[in-house]
This record gives C-alpha cells, structure tokens and sequence, in this order.
C-alpha cells in the first residue's frame, strides 16, 4: 500500500500498535522496518522528517485486517 501526507504520525503508530499481524515499512533501497517495534518507529520516522518533507512510503501489512484498518486511517476514516 502506498501512503501519502501522513499528518497525524501518533494517529498513525496508534493504529499500527492496533493491528494484530506485521506492518512493515519498505525503504527506498528496499529494506523493510517492522513498525510493530517501537525502535523501528523512531527510526523511520527521523529518517522521514531529516529531509524536512514526507516522501512517498508503501507498507505492507500481513493481515487484511490490518490493512483495512491502516486504510481507513490514512483516507480519513474511523480508527
């Protein structure tokens, strides 16, 4: 799934924390960071907001679920 102009970034890690499988972050060269983990938050997240703008960022959630309940979030639905 690929995300844009997340504002909300607690929203967000509220969510990610929410969901029952693994939610990973993939990098621009391809690594993958397990958002579950609170280490990988702060770090991609410094790594986002060090060049002052938030690029593109695609997430892959293990569970439909999850990526249901990520969707709403990011479109502006219910948490």
């Amino acid at each position: 799934m690929k995300v844009h102009n997340i504002t909300d970034i607690e929203g967000f890690f509220k969510v990610v924390d929410q969901c029952r499988g693994r939610v990973e972050l993939i990098t621009g060269e391809g690594d993958r960071l397990n958002l579950k983990s609170k280490l990988s938050q702060y770090v991609s997240m410094a790594n986002i907001f060090s060049n002052g703008e938030i690029p593109e960022l695609e997430l892959i959630a293990e569970e439909q679920e999850d990526a249901d309940r990520l969707s709403r979030f990011i479109n502006g639905g219910t948490k």
